[in-house]
């Protein structure tokens, strides 16, 4: 058998696994609310019940879930997920995290600071903020402080860490200091003037991808990589000042990734990890799905984008992730930890997958109003 018919058969049979758990396309409508509350408490109840990290950890994969419990309290106000989101700030005493990376560190900071932003008896505490702006303050390798490219992976640039860039946005909001905004700018365009591909519209990993093509020639764009930064630039423009004078650079580079992505939807709701070439990792993925669901339904809900150009592919992907939920509540087809697109497995899944599902759901819940 031809190497080709192998690959043939390969994707067909992930056609049809994919067709007994995603919806055809064009979902009519949301569930209601009240069913998607339950699968926001179903989710977040599994990576409870079945952590990945270790308690005390406060990296990048439990910031991220925790990104996405804030905004299922922002958008359903259940005290539930606040307290949840509040002890575990308290456990780690606010810290920024333990990681070597930069900008990877600030991820839970998102969460402290949303607590502190928070209109709540139980926050506005100058001592949730206190040690993010001693560590950025403070000079060192991987802080503002102490480099110029204070972010960088082994020194280069890479997508994923747009995604910790909300935080000085959401400082700056917190303080009133305004060179938060001069040092997220700062690092923002240093990142997108080296990633962001124009003819694209979407953003390379990193520049090891630049020129790189598939088998079928098509340009790499990693899924998730980009929804780190789609869903970043929703949250970056959520705390940006409104009369902010970069604000419509941002609001541009968000336009153009929401009209770009959704010709890159594939049918069944899901996008795949390969982002210009579906058929160079035919599996659904559901993390890079979830995070563009969560900032097509925020555009919408902010009223940036169009709700009759973006409305189905919203709906469609938030019905291939609902139908993706297991019955004990865990957000399966998410690729592992990873640079690039490679395949995901239908049981797997991570505490960032959770945090990405519920971020959509927190907007789609809100959207579906």
């Amino acid at each position: 058998m031809t190497l080709s018919m192998n690959r043939s058969i390969f994707i067909t049979a992930i056609v049809l696994c994919v067709s007994l758990i995603a919806p055809a396309q064009s979902a009519t409508s949301f569930p209601p609310r009240g069913e998607i509350l339950t699968l926001m408490h179903r989710a977040d109840a599994y990576q409870i019940e079945n952590p990945v990290m270790k308690p005390t950890d406060r990296n990048w994969e439990r910031g991220t879930w925790y990104t996405g419990v804030m905004e299922a309290w922002k958008a359903t106000h259940d005290e539930a997920f606040f307290k949840q989101a509040l002890n575990w700030g308290r456990q780690n005493e606010w810290q920024v995290g333990t990681e070597n990376l930069g900008a990877n560190r600030l991820f839970c900071a998102e969460t402290w600071t949303e607590l502190y932003l928070a209109r709540h008896k139980a926050a506005h505490d100058p001592a949730m903020i206190a040690p993010i702006e001693t560590s950025l303050t403070t000079p060192a390798p991987n802080s503002p402080a102490g480099a110029r490219r204070w972010y960088l992976d082994g020194g280069k640039p890479y997508v994923d860490s747009l995604y910790g860039a909300v935080v000085f946005a959401m400082l700056a909001r917190a303080t009133g200091k305004q060179e938060y905004l001069t040092t997220m700018r700062a690092f923002f365009d240093d990142v997108s003037g080296e990633l962001w591909d124009q003819e694209s519209g979407l953003y390379y990993r990193d520049p090891t991808y630049i020129g790189k093509r598939t088998a079928h020639g098509r340009k790499v764009f990693w899924s998730r990589g980009n929804g780190w930064a789609f869903a970043g630039i929703a949250r970056i423009l959520e705390y940006l000042p409104r009369n902010d004078s970069e604000r419509p650079k941002f609001l541009a580079i968000y336009r153009r990734m929401a009209s770009e992505l959704i010709k890159r939807q594939s049918p069944d709701g899901f996008w795949r990890a390969n982002l210009d070439d579906p058929e160079d990792v035919p599996n659904p993925e559901s993390s890079g799905t979830a995070f563009f669901c969560f900032g097509l339904a925020w555009g919408m809900n902010h009223h940036i984008l169009d709700r009759r150009t973006y409305l189905p592919a919203t709906k469609n992907a938030y019905a291939a992730l609902a139908a993706a939920i297991s019955p004990e509540g865990k957000v399966q087809w998410g690729q592992q930890v990873d640079a690039r697109p490679n395949p995901a497995q239908r049981a797997s899944t991570h505490e960032y997958v959770t945090g990405a599902f519920l971020l959509a759901s927190g907007e789609v819940y809100t959207l579906s109003r």
